[in-house]
């Protein structure tokens, strides 16, 4: 953090005595006193100041992610094409270095190209949005299928549902996550609903996509920083996905505008130019409600989703260099109906878990998989440790310390320690 500048420390020392009693704090103005004041005047003008964007110069596991290096991203067009999940020819086919908010352009462009039925819509989506994910779609696409909406969630949500209930794709943009409680109403009481509402009749607003940048940045504080995700897995007939990359983002979100239930498509906005990598070029889905095991490990599970990933990564690799284990890590990727049966293989392997996510620990997505875990009995009797939950604390998202709020490396390593002691 920024330390007190000169000018403030030198006044809040010179104030001091008038609010202290009689001469014991004279001395600050004696020759030698002056002397002390000057000496910590002149340290704190020399002193490095280190701002909240940056790690400190000593950190052994808190650095930043090196998103060029992680092997988490496809750094190749080898290592992109040779993805299991991938259909036949879109394995054969190339690919194109991309971020995380080209990924989402580009998926978005492939659905409004091969779907006429698919819109985009949403405040200043237009020109590009926020973070330019909608960037240029409007001039190819015309914008009675791009087009911006006035500055009203629940009635960009509302619209949505009506589009999608008459047959078309709509894609929804809530520029924040932070933004969306307006719409949760429509969301949770008619997109959510229709469907078992409507029964034989026929009618849902299945071919609705919301999506809506979220997480933090370091710097969003109260209203740009939310993780609210755990609120929509408490509702039954929405999907809830969240990409950890450029490959996993346009095929997640293809998937989501093609599928025929509603889905809550939130992106995590501090990956969207940070995330780099090989995507390919032709149209392809990944799987809904299907984890991925991005590495294999037999000591513990560390189960994950989203930008924590990348300190996951630090923190397992970390661990297994010091104490000789083998972690294996889970993208759940949609967050729900989530993947049950991929965790609990990996658990009744491990007998260990620590389940990691950025919003508020409690009834999070954490509580839910601990839950879970505990309640079969296959992998209960497995259990060699609790399961421990990483998450973000229980309170507003801060401004100044918002870095100590989200889970760190650190904390991480410590309670992959923490299971392996128990």
């Amino acid at each position: 953090m920024r330390g007190p500048s000169a000018l403030s420390l030198s006044r809040a020392l010179t104030r001091r005595p008038h609010h202290l009693h009689h001469y014991h704090h004279r001395a600050l103005f004696t020759t030698r006193g002056q002397q002390q004041l000057a000496a910590l005047l002149t340290s704190s003008l020399n002193t490095p100041k280190r701002t909240y964007s940056t790690h400190p110069p000593n950190a052994k596991l808190n650095l930043p992610t090196d998103y060029s290096t992680t092997p988490l991203l496809c750094h190749t067009t080898t290592t992109a094409l040779t993805n299991p999940e991938l259909p036949p020819e879109t394995r054969n086919g190339t690919t194109k270095r991309m971020n995380l908010f080209q990924a989402v352009n580009d998926a978005l462009a492939t659905a409004l190209a091969e779907d006429e039925s698919v819109l985009i819509f949403g405040e200043d989506v237009a020109f590009g949005g926020v973070f330019r994910c909608t960037g240029k779609l409007a001039e190819t696409y015309g914008a009675d299928r791009v087009f911006n909406t006035p500055l009203t969630e629940q009635g960009i949500m509302g619209f949505a549902i009506g589009a999608a209930a008459e047959g078309m794709r709509p894609v929804a943009e809530i520029q924040f996550a932070d933004y969306v409680y307006p719409a949760f109403d429509q969301l949770v009481n008619e997109a959510a609903k229709y469907r078992y509402r409507d029964g034989a009749c026929g009618r849902s607003a299945g071919g609705l996509t919301v999506r809506m940048p979220c997480g933090g940045v370091g710097h969003g504080a109260l209203y740009h920083s939310q993780s609210p995700e755990s609120l929509f897995t408490h509702i039954p007939g929405l999907r809830v996905v969240m990409p950890r990359s450029p490959l996993q983002a346009k095929g997640l979100l293809l998937a989501a505008i093609r599928s025929n239930d509603p889905v809550v498509f939130m992106e995590p906005k501090i990956l969207y130019r940070a995330a780099v990598e090989q995507v390919p070029a032709g149209s392809y889905e990944l799987p809904l409600s299907k984890a991925e095991v991005l590495k294999k490990g037999d000591d513990v599970t560390v189960v994950s989703y989203g930008q924590p990933l990348y300190k996951c990564m630090a923190a397992l690799e970390q661990a297994e260099r010091d104490l000789g284990v083998g972690v294996e890590l889970i993208d759940l990727r949609t967050i729900y109906p989530w993947d049950k049966e991929t965790v609990l293989n990996s658990v009744r392997k491990t007998g260990r878990c620590v389940v990691v996510h950025e919003a508020m620990v409690n009834a999070g997505v954490g509580a839910e998989v601990a839950a879970v875990i505990q309640e079969d009995a296959e992998t209960f009797v497995r259990l060699e440790a609790p399961v421990a939950r990483v998450a973000g604390w229980s309170i507003h998202t801060p401004l100044s310390y918002e870095q100590f709020n989200a889970p760190d490396v650190a904390r991480i390593y410590d309670n992959i320690k923490k299971v392996l002691g128990f």
